[in-house]
C-alpha cells in the first residue's frame, strides 16, 4: 500500500481589500477500500470566523468557511496523507449477467441509481446516443467491459484537449460537435453516452498523481455502475481504466456538486485579479 501526501494550494487575489461571502471546500479525499485518509490540515489566511465539515448527499466532505476581515488576498491551503492501494479491475470481477451488453440493473439498483441513469434533455436528437452506438458490433453482442474501454479510449484519441479557464462544463453535446475539451468536458461526455446505452454513470473529480517528481494536478474522470466490482473508473482524458495516479476527492451525479472551491466576495468583477492553483504531491 503506497502513501501519498497531496499538498492543493489556493490563492485568490484581488486589487483592493475586499470582504468574503460563503466559502464551500471539497478537498479531503473520500475514504473507501482502495483510499484512506491518515491525516488532513487546512490553513486558511484571512483565518476565518468560523470553519466545519458536513457529509453530502453522496458523501463527499464539504468544508465551509465564514470570514469577517477583509484582505487582497484569500489563501486556502489544504495538505493530506493518505494510503492508496488502487485495485486491478477487468470484466472478470463482472458478475456474470454483466459482462456482456446489453444487460439489466436488478429493480434495487435501477432505484438506488435513478440520477446516475437520467440524461439531462439538452441532446434532443440523442447525437451523443448515435455517436455511442456505432461501437457496438452489427450483432449488438459486445463485453461490457469491452465497451465502455473502447468509448474512454475513442474520446481520448479522437477529441483534443484544451484546457479552460473558464467555469463550468460543456454539454456533452457541444464536446462531441467542437471535437476538444478539458478533462471535465470530456468525463461529461462519456457520462452521458454510458447513460444513453443505459449504463448508470456520475462525475468523480480530485487528483491526477502526473510524476514522481512532485508533480499533480486537479482532475476530472467519469464512473461507470457495474455489477460485481461497483464504481468503476474510467478517464477518458487518458483513455485508461481504473484508479492508477487518481486520488477520488468528490463524487455526483452532476459536476456542479463537485466544485473544489466555491464561494464570494463583496466587490465589483473588476476588482478580482485571478486565481493561482498548485498542486504538490510526494509519495513514500
Amino acid at each position: 500500500m503506497a502513501t501519498l501526501t497531496i499538498r492543493h494550494l489556493t490563492t485568490y487575489r484581488y486589487l483592493r481589500p475586499v470582504a468574503f461571502g460563503e466559502h464551500r471546500m471539497m478537498l479531503r479525499p473520500r475514504d473507501s477500500d482502495d483510499q484512506r485518509v491518515i491525516e488532513a490540515s487546512i490553513q486558511i489566511r484571512p483565518q476565518p470566523t468560523s470553519l466545519h465539515f458536513v457529509l453530502d448527499d453522496f458523501g463527499n466532505q464539504v468544508g465551509i468557511a465564514h470570514f469577517s476581515d477583509a484582505a487582497q488576498e484569500l489563501c486556502i491551503d489544504s495538505t493530506v496523507c493518505l494510503e492508496q492501494s488502487p485495485p486491478e479491475v477487468s470484466a472478470r470481477d463482472l458478475e456474470e449477467h454483466a459482462t456482456s451488453f446489453p444487460f439489466d440493473y436488478s429493480a434495487g439498483e435501477s432505484a438506488n441509481l435513478a440520477l446516475c441513469l437520467e440524461r439531462d434533455g439538452t441532446d434532443p436528437e440523442d447525437e451523443v446516443g448515435h455517436w455511442a452506438r456505432q461501437f457496438l458490433p452489427p450483432d449488438q453482442s459486445i463485453g461490457t467491459f469491452d465497451l465502455l474501454t473502447r468509448l474512454s479510449q475513442a474520446i481520448h484519441c479522437t477529441f483534443r484537449y484544451r484546457r479552460r479557464e473558464a467555469k463550468g462544463v460543456q454539454q456533452p453535446i457541444e464536446t462531441l460537435r467542437l471535437g476538444h475539451g478539458s478533462c471535465r468536458d470530456f468525463a461529461m461526455l462519456m457520462i452521458d453516452a454510458a447513460r444513453a446505452l443505459g449504463l448508470a454513470a456520475r462525475f468523480a473529480s480530485g487528483y491526477l498523481i502526473l510524476s514522481s517528481d512532485e508533480h499533480g494536478s486537479t482532475h476530472a474522470w467519469a464512473q461507470v455502475y457495474l455489477p460485481g466490482p461497483g464504481w468503476v473508473d474510467f478517464d477518458p482524458t487518458s483513455g485508461s481504466v481504473g484508479k492508477e495516479r487518481l486520488v477520488t476527492v468528490a463524487v455526483a451525479h452532476d459536476p456542479q456538486h463537485t466544485l473544489p472551491l466555491h464561494g464570494t466576495f463583496v466587490g465589483s468583477a473588476s476588482d478580482s485579479l485571478g486565481m493561482d492553483v498548485k498542486v504538490i504531491t510526494r509519495a513514500s
